[in-house]
Parts: C-alpha cells; structure tokens; sequence
C-alpha cells in the first residue's frame, strides 16, 4: 500500500472523524503493533493543531496475560491515578481516536466469569466519569489490519498478502483511493445521510416490525420522542465529527423495555475478543428472556447479565443489503465493519443524541423517557437478504421501509 494514499487515510480520521480543532488535546488508543500509523495520526492531529497528544498502548498478549493472573479484586481495583485520568478526561474532553487493529480471537481461553466481575466492579467507579462524558466530545473509531485479524479475513492467503488485502478493503470502505480527495466525498455522503434522516424523522414511527425467513420476528417500540441519526453528529460544543470510520448505518434509540419476538443473528460477534456463532435472542417485555449460540453460549449469557440494562435495547439500526460494504462479501470479524453491511441491534446502552431535544435534559430526563442505561453496548448483525421492515406510525400509518433487505422508503 503506498504511503501517501495511507497518509491520506490519517488526515481524513483527524480532519474529518476526529475533526481536531486548533488548541485542542488528542487521546490516541492504538495496538502497540500498529505504532507507525498511529505516528502518521498524532502528526497530523499537530497539523490540525491539536496542543497535546497521548497514546494509550494496548496489547491482546499483556491483556490475556493479566486476567490469567491477577484476582478478580485487582482487576476489579481501579488505582488512583486511573481514576484522576478518568477525571481529566471528563473535564479537559479531549478529542479520542480509536484504532483498531486486535485479532477478533486476541481473548479467547479468558474465563469469561473472571473477566465479566472485573468488569462490572470496576465499572462502578467509571460510571459518572462515562456520563459526564457523553455527547459532550469528538470521537472517531477507524481500523488498519493487523496481521492476525488479516490472516483470520484471508485465511487462504500468506500473512503479507493478507495485510495487503485487507488495508485495500478497509481503504475502499472509507473511499480513499491513490487519487481522490476523500474529505470531499465524506462531506456529499454526510449531506445524503442529513436527507435519509430527515425521510425517517417525518415519519414519526411508533414501533417497527421485522421479519425474515430465518426466523427473525420481531416488534420494537420507539418512543415518542425518538429520532434517527446517521453519519456526522454534532458534541454539546457544537463540534461535528464522524464517530465512525466507516458507517452506512441510520440509526435511532428505542424505548427501555418495549421489545417482543425473536431475532437471529446474520454474522458472528466478536465480544471482548472472543467470538459468538449463529445465535438469537427472544425478548418479551423488552428484556431477553432467552438466547442461544451455537459457539459462545456462556459468552452470550455472561454479556446479557452485565447488569441491568444489558438484556434490553439500546439501539435499531438500518443498513441496505445493497450496501457497499456488503457488497464486498467480506466477513469481518470486527463490529465496525460488520455492522455497517447488515441491520443491526444494540443490547445496553442508549445514545442519548437520538432523542428529540436531549440537549436540555439531564440524565434522569433521558432515562425517564425510555432512554436504557448499561454498562454494555453490543451490537449483533440481523440484517438478511428477504428482510422486510414495517414502520407503524403514531397516526396509525403502516410504512414499508425495507423490503428484500433494502430500503423502500
């Protein structure tokens, strides 16, 4: 892959995912495996004119390592200095740019149990740091091939060719060619987006029905207030950026507990770097009252138990089967990707930017609206070529949105 077209790729995360503002601090979260790239990213936040800029290093072996070997309450322990970061964090709200790289099976032989409590006493002190945070910064989330995640991609291929296949793929999800100017084509997909929304929101559904012939049935219900997003967003700042790098997704945030039926999944799920096959969830009252998996069972059952909200929605999102990512025929193994070749549903959190007017409400508001809180935000991939979905309007409306997996609308 030529240098320039992978330069090129960093100043669109900075200038268009980020959108680092002059005189602003930048948090970098980067495998240590993928340094060089995360170099071309921290130059140019410096273009941009970003006054600080940290990097947070992660790696799959030391992680692995440390939930195989420390007690649940060190792992659980979150130190002093970590949580002054955390506050720092909240206050300062620096610009984040996540890149991905991990191989989706980095955490596999983890007790899922052990890392689960860890996880969850942990999150405890995190929490108010976390809402503090929300919608009220710039983020990015982008990917560059690591050579396992390659290898797991293009099995069939040497580790070199993988790696290459791979940065071609992820390239041509985020329109950047030897010879465009990406920015440009970002900001004619941002304003297509802006139109699609808009289609959506005058709509005003109440609840939407899907179906398709492998046995997804499924009701959820909106709440009055609700809204549909998609693209670029806009921090209580008024900065806008585009949280994800790459994204065909609309979206919207339902109301907490108000879901029956079943939904099978299209795509495995890669959870905390371990990977679920061929499951379902079956919800009444808005909760998950059964799953199954075919691999991953005890995975599945861990993540739905992480506390309260994690066995109800937090998310619908709509992709067209027809979709360019799609059309790739690429399975993943990574949720950035995936999620955007296929509809999908978010069990855990809600975002609170898909409600009508969320800038003046409180946290306590959002949540009495029917916005769900969790720790988790897991999104699982249903979308299928014979999908149908049917938007029923407060006014008594039935609307055709999907058919045959695509939109109609």
């Amino acid at each position: 892959m030529k240098k320039t077209t992978i330069k090129k790729y960093a100043k669109l995360i900075v200038r268009i995912g980020a959108n680092v503002q002059k005189g602003q601090s930048v948090v970098i979260t980067c495998s240590v495996d993928q340094a060089d790239f995360c170099a071309l990213v921290a130059d140019e936040c410096y273009k941009a004119g970003a006054k600080y800029v940290n990097v947070q290093w992660s790696d799959d072996k030391l992680t692995r390592l440390k939930y195989r070997n420390e007690s649940i309450r060190t792992l659980s322990t979150v130190l002093k200095w970590q949580e002054e970061r955390m506050r720092w964090l909240s206050e300062e709200l620096p610009c984040q740019i996540h890149i991905v790289s991990e191989d989706p099976d980095g955490l596999r032989g983890v007790n899922p149990t052990k890392m689960q409590k860890a996880q969850v006493n942990s999150y405890k002190v995190r929490k108010k740091y976390i809402d503090a945070m929300e919608s009220r910064y710039q983020w990015t989330i982008a990917a560059v091939p690591g050579e396992a995640w390659a290898k797991k991609v293009f099995p069939e291929l040497r580790k070199n060719q993988a790696v290459e296949k791979l940065w071609q793929a992820i390239l041509e999800t985020v329109y950047v060619t030897d010879d465009n100017d990406p920015i440009e084509v970002w900001n004619k997909v941002n304003a297509d987006f802006k139109m699609r929304c808009e289609k959506l929101n005058r709509n005003k559904f109440e609840y939407l029905e899907y179906k398709s012939s492998n046995g997804t049935d499924f009701k959820c219900w909106l709440m009055p207030r609700s809204k549909w997003c998609g693209g670029g967003e806009y921090d209580l700042n008024g900065h806008y950026f585009n949280p994800n790098m790459p994204t065909i997704e609309v979206f919207t945030t339902p109301m907490r507990g108000r879901a029956e039926g079943t939904v099978v999944s299209t795509k495995p799920l890669s959870y905390r770097g371990q990977l679920i096959e061929n499951f379902s969830f079956t919800f009444k009252d808005g909760k998950v009252v059964s799953c199954k998996a075919e691999k991953g069972q005890e995975i599945l059952e861990k993540m739905i138990s992480s506390d309260e909200g994690a066995c109800m929605i937090g998310e619908l999102a709509l992709v067209p089967y027809d979709s360019p990512i799609s059309n790739q025929n690429i399975l993943y193994y990574e949720t950035l990707f995936d999620e955007n070749a296929s509809c999908h549903i978010a069990l855990g959190r809600g975002y609170r930017e898909c409600v009508d007017g969320y800038e003046s409400m409180s946290a306590e508001e959002l949540e009495s609206l029917g916005v769900n809180d969790s720790m988790i935000h897991v999104d699982f991939m249903i979308g299928s070529p014979d999908m149908s979905i049917v938007g029923h309007t407060f006014d008594g409306r039935d609307v055709q949105i999907f058919k045959n997996g695509n939109f109609v609308i």
